[in-house]
């Protein structure tokens, strides 16, 4: 099984883990994709339960497709610090951030989720897939859930997750292969915006600037 994870487009808001429509940023970046996807037929699509997966989902495939919404593919709950600013949670939970500098195993966001619980929901929809027998699964969720994916399903434990990549772009793809004969995946690509490139206004970094 091929599994693609696509990380949904810039959001409208700045503020932490909001659940609102995508800027228009985010939905040129999901268009930029959306030429490389062409002739990319998933057996089947899953989006998060949040506006801005569905909305990028729709702009990459089409609204006539069928998704496959799963709750379980939200993005991990940030807890006490949803809603607020990057400024203002620095100085509310500098503990959690301190511990995230140094990559800590399974932080836990405050009054939030850890990895290894974002992990455990999300793999149940990985699960469904392989019984499924469906041979292209593409997954359009958020950074920590993907994050979380890849460090539980290449066997590095979900607590892990600091460890892979320092944070993805936005509308990026991530993909691993299953292999049914050594029942493992491997991880094929990780983080790749290749479609951003030559638009630094695109990109992450203009995104934390801004």
């Amino acid at each position: 099984m091929r599994l693609i994870l696509i990380r949904h487009g810039r959001q409208s808001s700045p503020l932490c883990n909001v659940d609102v429509d995508l800027s228009e940023v985010g939905r040129r970046q999901a268009e930029l994709l959306a030429g490389r996807l062409t002739g990319l037929y998933p057996d089947r699509i899953y989006t998060s339960g949040l506006i801005r997966a569905k909305q990028t989902a729709e702009i990459l495939f089409g609204k006539d497709v069928r998704f496959y919404e799963r709750e379980a593919l939200n993005e991990i709950s940030f807890g006490d610090m949803t809603g607020g600013a990057d400024s203002q949670n620095a100085v509310l939970f500098p503990e959690y951030f301190a511990a995230k500098k140094k990559k800590a195993d399974n932080l836990r966001m405050p009054g939030g989720e850890c990895p290894t619980e974002v992990f455990e929901r999300a793999v149940k929809v990985v699960n469904e897939a392989i019984e499924i027998d469906a041979e292209t699964v593409v997954f359009v969720t958020h950074g920590g859930v993907i994050r979380a994916l890849v460090a539980g399903l290449l066997g590095l434990g979900a607590g892990q997750m600091l460890r892979i990549a320092d944070s993805l772009e936005h509308t990026s793809v991530t993909e691993l292969r299953y292999s049914e004969e050594a029942e493992c995946f491997s991880l094929e690509r990780l983080n790749d915006a290749s479609h951003l490139e030559g638009r630094p206004e695109l990109s992450r970094n203009a995104w934390s600037k801004g």
